[in-house]
Order: C-alpha cells, then structure tokens, then sequence
C-alpha cells in the first residue's frame, strides 16, 4: 500500500509525527512518500525512516523535496520491551539555553510531541519556573491538559508556586512538595530531567 503525506510549510516536529502516524495506520505502509519545503524536516523524516526500518529516496523538485520511503525491515521483533514509567521533571518555562524565544518554540514543540508518542510517561514534575508552563496564560497548556486527560500526573511545585505567587493561577495538575517530587523520580524506571 501507497500512502503520501504533505508536510509542506510545517513546522518540526509535525512532518515527522504525520510520516509516523502513516507508517502505523492500518498495519502500516510499505511505500511512503512525505513531502517537505524545508531541510530539517527533510533530515527529520529521513532519520524516522531509518529508525523504523524503511530504505528512502530523496528527490528534489522545485524547492520541495519528496522523500520516498519502501519497507524493507519489521522492527517489532527487534522493539525492546517497555522498561516501565518515565517521570518527566521540567525546570524552565524554557527548553534548554540560549535565545528564549527558540526555547519556548523548542518547549511546545516538546510537549505537543509527547502527546503524539506513544511511551510509558506517567509524570510530569514542574519546578522553578518550568510551573509558568502549567498557569493560566500559558502558551503550552492545552498541550499538558491533554496530556493529563490521557492520564498523565502533573505536579507542580507548591514551593514555587508561592514565590513566584502563582498559586492562584494554577490551571492544570496538582501541587506537590520537593518529598512528593523525589519520590516519585526515585520509583521510576527512568527520570528524563529538561
């Protein structure tokens, strides 16, 4: 089966979500093809590709490029099994250091992406200024609210809703305490910190 998928204009990590979503649906496809304007997204869905054990042809066509992709190897076998919960600690409203604007587009581009995965994330721990992420006006919300629907435990610092005075204004999840917060680190089969 044939499948295409237009990713044209799109921002990371869409392209790749949309290729993967059409390498699962209905068993998955064994020609694919995704078509991007842009070079990450062109080195993103290349890489998808050889994760998931497809062979690809790029060809470029007017500033566009079209990536086809042939199934030549099932990973199930090969997947390793589930090791257990992952508990998530965010403590910046940003995603990593440097240009702040880039590192609230690299944070929604995280959080949207863990809503598309499919993992065992059980937690997610808010500390510091990573709670500004889950306050009314934040630009991220909907993306943890939907991720608490599908039953993921947000926690935000009480400590440090209180001195940034934000208790007020907490929007989605529960506040815990730093005992709750390690706590819940230590039982995990893997903490993932940002």
């Amino acid at each position: 089966m044939s499948k295409i998928v237009d990713a044209r204009g799109l921002d990371c990590p869409q392209p790749v979500i949309l290729t993967k979503k059409a390498m699962d649906e209905g068993g998955g496809a064994d020609q694919l093809t995704t078509i991007v304007d842009r070079d990450v997204a062109r080195e993103n869905v290349k890489r998808l590709a050889q994760n998931q054990g497809y062979e690809y042809k790029v060809e470029q066509k007017e500033g566009e490029y079209h990536i086809h992709m042939y199934k030549t190897v099932s990973l199930d076998e090969d997947k390793p099994s589930s090791s257990g919960d992952i508990v998530i600690l965010i403590k910046s409203s940003l995603f990593g250091e440097g240009d702040e604007e880039l590192g609230r587009v690299l944070m929604k581009g995280f959080l949207y992406t863990l809503n598309e995965l499919e993992a065992d994330l059980k937690t997610l721990i808010f500390m510091n200024k990573g709670i500004f992420l889950t306050i009314n006006d934040s630009p991220v919300i909907e993306h943890i609210q939907t991720l608490e629907k599908k039953g993921v435990e947000v926690l935000s610092c009480g400590t440090c809703l209180d001195y940034y005075q934000k208790t007020d204004a907490l929007a989605v999840g529960k506040i815990t305490n730093m005992y709750s917060a390690v706590e819940t680190m230590a039982g995990a089969a893997k903490t993932i910190t940002i």
